[in-house]
Formats: structure tokens, sequence, C-alpha cells
């Protein structure tokens, strides 16, 4: 009986594994490169300083026009980040957000 339910489970969570790595993995389009490439997406925040550039493990994002690309280098050449990969909100700021929408005198 355990050897039918562990034969049943473990194709299943193969399949899940393989469906969790394919979601970080494409293959970039065009003259910016050939091969695959792992890019983890952007965390759901996202805060600009000035400059549009973002660090996040180990990849520089630039974001342009309502666009995201991404670069093993500050200096390019950039890629496409791929829709999924796009936080869910952009700030703009010094990085540090105390003190915007509080009220004068409320040091929370």
């Amino acid at each position: 009986m355990r050897k039918s339910i562990f034969r049943t489970l473990v194709p299943f969570a193969l399949l899940a594994v393989f469906i969790m790595l394919a979601a970080c993995v494409f293959v970039p389009a065009g003259r910016h490169g050939s091969g695959v490439v792992v890019v983890p997406p952007l965390p759901a925040l996202v805060v600009l300083e000035e400059e549009p550039y973002y660090y996040h493990s180990g990849y520089y994002y630039y974001y342009n026009n309502d666009r995201w690309f991404y670069s093993n280098a500050k200096s390019g050449p950039w890629v496409d980040l791929p829709r999924g990969h796009y936080p869910k909100e952009i700030r703009k700021g010094r990085g540090d957000e105390k003190g915007k929408g509080w009220k004068r005198g409320h040091d929370d």
C-alpha cells in the first residue's frame, strides 16, 4: 500500500518542482544574449531613488516608461524583464518612507 502511494506521489512532486523552476527560467530574445538565464522576480514593493535603477539578487534592474529591464552590470546590456517579474508597486523617493502620510507630532 505504501509503495503504491509513494509511486503516485513522486511523479506529482517532481512535476511541481519542474513547474516552479520553469516559472523563473526564460530565454532572452534578440541580440542581447543567448542561453537560459534565471532572473529572480522583483519584490512586491520597489522604492526607487533619484535614479531609475534597482539592485536585487545580483542583478541590476532599470525602470523606464513603465517597463523593466535587467542586466548583470549597471552599464548594461539591458534585457526586457518578463511582466510576471514586475513589482506590484513602485514608489519614488529616498527609500525611507517615514513621514509620508503621518500627522505632525506622531512618531510611531
